[in-house]
């Protein structure tokens, strides 16, 4: 079961398994960030920032660039459709410690697309190959890219675009298994991503609707690929990466986190939010975590998530939020509280 191929390098830098956390906007921040890679994860990337230099001042652009007390190799994804831009802010983020650099060009979301960014740049292949130089040759530090299998179903150009990422110089190929029009809808297709693998020699990452070990196990055996990466699978369930990190290695399933546990991440986490956004802020983003977590917990039933999640998003205080994990899952309190007698209660 173990795979005994080397584990994926990235330049210098050996990875020390073959699961990586997704940039997604709005989630990989520092908080979650350092969060999944204390459970596991072999490699975390930064939501994605703007090539703009000019629009780094504001309170979201400063956030996402923030990567104080992180351990490396610290990856910071940009994205934009001006070759020359692109390139400068790559350079900019080396100068500010970023270690690897990686280009987005899978983003399916219409703002990023509208603006010629993301997924959209695989409509140009002479743009993405124009791209890739000059960003490559922008810094010394070692350039990964992120893909789709290509703007849609009939033009899936991935490998076109995979083949021009290795004679540029691109060091890693993370490759979601959708096309742009499909956005998030439907199934993932690991085919394109097998063919990917067989016809380049750098690192290539498999992404898309992986969710847990025995998914990612498959989706390995399936492609080939040097590792999965995962996205809205960890939303909810950080304990996913160590999880198939350790299925990968020893071929069974690790028990799930115990209410003991569960509880402490949480206030891990929300502490975390609080500190880094501030406490009124920290609490409203804490909410959409919250919801994350309780999907993710199969003891619970739909309506027993709804109940608790419209409890919790009326929570002001951090101090509210504590309070309502403690209840949710410490033993020994009043029945009629969530998580009372043996954890949450899924009734």
């Amino acid at each position: 079961m173990s795979d005994s191929r080397p584990l994926p390098q990235i330049g210098r830098h050996r990875l020390p398994n073959r699961v990586v956390l997704a940039p997604m906007a709005g989630v990989t921040d520092r908080p979650f960030r350092q969060l999944c890679r204390r459970l596991g994860a072999g490699l975390v990337v930064g939501e994605m920032v703007t090539s703009d230099p000019s629009l780094w001042h504001t309170r979201k652009s400063r956030q996402r660039l923030d990567h104080r007390g992180e351990p490396g190799p610290r990856t910071v994804q940009i994205a934009g459709g001006d070759a020359a831009m692109l390139a400068e802010a790559a350079r900019l983020n080396a100068e500010r410690g970023a270690e690897i650099i990686d280009i987005n060009m899978g983003c399916p979301a219409k703002k990023v697309c509208n603006k010629a960014a993301g997924s959209a740049l695989l409509r140009d292949e002479a743009l993405v190959a124009e791209i890739l130089e000059a960003v490559v040759t922008a810094v010394d530090v070692p350039v990964t890219l992120k893909i789709r299998t290509g703007w849609c179903a009939d033009s899936n150009n991935g490998i076109r675009v995979a083949r021009l990422a290795e004679a540029a110089g691109i060091q890693a190929l993370a490759v979601h298994g959708r096309h742009r029009q499909q956005r998030y809808s439907g199934e993932a297709e690991y085919e394109t991503i097998a063919d990917i693998k067989s016809r380049v020699s750098i690192p290539v990452f498999a992404n898309g609707d992986i969710d847990s070990p025995q998914k990612a196990a498959f989706v390995l055996d399936y492609t080939g690929a040097d590792a999965v990466m995962v996205g809205r699978g960890a939303q909810g369930n950080p304990w996913l990466f160590r999880e198939i990190d350790y299925y990968l290695r020893h071929g069974k399933a690790m028990p799930p986190p115990v209410d003991r546990e569960r509880a402490d991440v949480l206030l891990g986490h929300l502490s975390a939010l609080h500190a880094f956004y501030g406490e009124t802020m920290g609490a409203r983003i804490a909410r959409k975590h919250l919801g994350w977590y309780l999907a993710s917990d199969p003891r619970l039933s739909e309506g027993r998530q709804r109940e608790l999640r419209a409890a919790f998003n009326i929570l002001e205080h951090p101090a509210e939020q504590y309070d309502f994990i403690h209840d949710l899952f410490c033993p020994g309190r009043d029945p009629a509280k969530p998580g009372a007698a043996n954890g949450i209660s899924a009734a």
